[in-house]
């Protein structure tokens, strides 16, 4: 169906590629013509840091108050000691109150470099549901809420269906998750007026079930809003290197990393993403993504600023640019590389260039350090690597080494002192 917005918000999230599907497109629409309207996006603190999959969620809510509305990062404080089930094969381990709060506080450094939290109209805000679920009272949350719930419809979700029709094990506990984020949105409307959800597509059901809720019980008019699940033109899930997942946070993902992982998109994402992950006008991303051979790689670049500088501030943008360049072009050792710095003790009598490869992060176990060695992907100091049973003493880090996996992943390794 073509539909032509009125609200700015409709227009920016259909224009750029953010919407999958939406509950009413007419009645959001309308209801966005009001500048201020309260909408949210649930994110469950089972780590210090959310991923690059959260970040087209991230940017949704950015839009949401850069087009005069109110977003709220809402905090799963209680739903993550329940843990939810969508498409998952197994059950989250259950976290301790004291690393859900530490989640937390590290999650919330990430959102406060997308959106404004103050006191304005359009001000975001954060909340945590811990508020109103940990305070339930079983027997009268069961009498008041869980009648309206049909079992038979739950089983229907997909989410659900596709867990038991592989006939893998779904506790009671995972089975309430969707009972909990409707009654989140039940929640939010009634106290903070908020009318939309917004979050993947895989929350299409718990979205649907929490509109249902709000209408039934408060007769409150609700909307729901979905993002497509991103995979790369590769058929790859958005949000993971060769090293495992690229987290937001610079502590656990240096903004070099960060910027480099940008750097490497495959050329036919290259439009896709500069519309989804930066705020570069609609032609200037067309512009960027139909360039060919190795004009490309500009556009890449281009890509991996804008996407750096909205997350880490644009000296970190630049300073991994000229890092890349340093590394790349002139066959340098860069500022900016992830580095492993050994102590005495950590080195010993030596240690095996397997480990190394594998603590600077280029392998995830010795077993693809050797394989990488064996392929000839790996580099020391820019010189091919094949020797996989080589002993790296003191005396060869007299001055840091340089570690390269393939022609684009590079790591220092350095003595303490």
């Amino acid at each position: 169906m073509t539909y032509h917005p009125k609200s700015e918000f409709m227009r920016v999230m259909i224009e750029r590629g953010y919407l999958a599907d939406c509950t009413d497109y007419q009645g959001l629409d309308e209801a966005l013509m009001t500048p201020g309207q309260p909408a949210y996006i649930g994110f469950d603190a089972t780590a210090k840091s959310l991923h690059v999959g959260s970040l087209i969620q991230i940017m949704m809510l950015r839009w949401f108050q850069k087009t005069g509305h109110k977003p709220i990062t809402l905090m799963g404080g209680g739903t993550t000691k329940v843990g939810d089930p969508s498409f998952r094969a197994d059950e989250r381990p259950l976290l301790t109150e004291e690393q859900i709060d530490a989640n937390i506080a590290g999650i919330k450094k990430v959102f406060s470099a997308y959106v404004d939290y103050n006191d304005s109209e359009n001000g975001a805000v954060m909340i945590n549901n811990a508020e109103w679920l940990d305070g339930l009272n079983y027997l009268e949350f069961l009498r008041d809420i869980g009648r309206h719930f049909s079992v038979n419809r739950m089983l229907a979700f997909e989410s659900v269906k596709s867990r038991l029709d592989r006939e893998q094990s779904l506790s009671f506990l995972e089975f309430n998750y969707m009972i909990l984020q409707a009654y989140d949105f039940m929640e939010l409307h009634s106290r903070y007026k908020c009318i939309l959800q917004m979050g993947g597509s895989d929350q299409w059901g718990n979205i649907v079930n929490g509109i249902d809720l709000t209408r039934r019980t408060i007769d409150g008019e609700v909307y729901g809003l979905t993002s497509p699940l991103l995979t790369t033109s590769d058929g790859k899930k958005m949000g993971k290197s060769q090293s495992g997942a690229v987290w937001l946070n610079p502590d656990m993902l240096s903004s070099y990393e960060f910027w480099q992982f940008w750097r490497n998109t495959t050329d036919a994402d290259v439009g896709r993403f500069l519309k989804l992950y930066t705020e570069l006008p609609i032609e200037e991303c067309d512009r960027l993504g139909a360039l060919e051979g190795s004009e490309i790689n500009e556009a890449k670049i281009r890509l991996a600023n804008e996407v750096t500088a909205l997350l880490h501030g644009a000296e970190a943008a630049k300073a991994a640019e000229a890092t890349a360049r340093e590394v790349f072009e002139k066959g340098g050792v860069g500022d900016d590389l992830p580095t492993v710095t050994l102590s005495a003790s950590d080195l010993g009598d030596g240690i095996s260039i397997v480990q190394l490869i594998v603590k600077s992060g280029l392998a995830k176990s010795g077993k693809d350090a050797k394989r990488l060695i064996k392929e000839n992907g790996a580099k020391l100091d820019d010189e091919p690597l094949t020797n996989a049973g080589l002993m790296i003493d003191a005396a060869a880090l007299s001055s840091p080494i340089k570690l390269s996996a393939g022609k684009k992943r590079h790591a220092l390794v350095q003595l303490d002192g």
